[in-house]
């Protein structure tokens, strides 16, 4: 099996790019999917995406839940 994937081994070696950030991004959209079990439109999946993945800051409520 080594022998077969000689080339892409010492590929990596030259130059050493791997796809850590990409696996890591999708890691996070799973597991916003998971959470958004209950969402009734593609439309909120897709601001809950927005807020995971763009650490972008929650909605100030009026209300404290505890």
């Amino acid at each position: 099996m080594i022998r077969r994937h000689q080339v892409d081994i010492l590929n990596y070696f030259k130059v050493p790019i791997d796809n850590g950030a990409v696996e890591g991004l999708n890691n996070k959209a799973k597991t916003i999917s998971h959470r958004a079990y209950g969402y009734r439109t593609a439309e909120t999946f897709k601001l809950a995406l927005y807020h995971g993945m763009g650490k972008l800051p929650e909605l100030q409520l009026t209300h404290k839940f505890v």
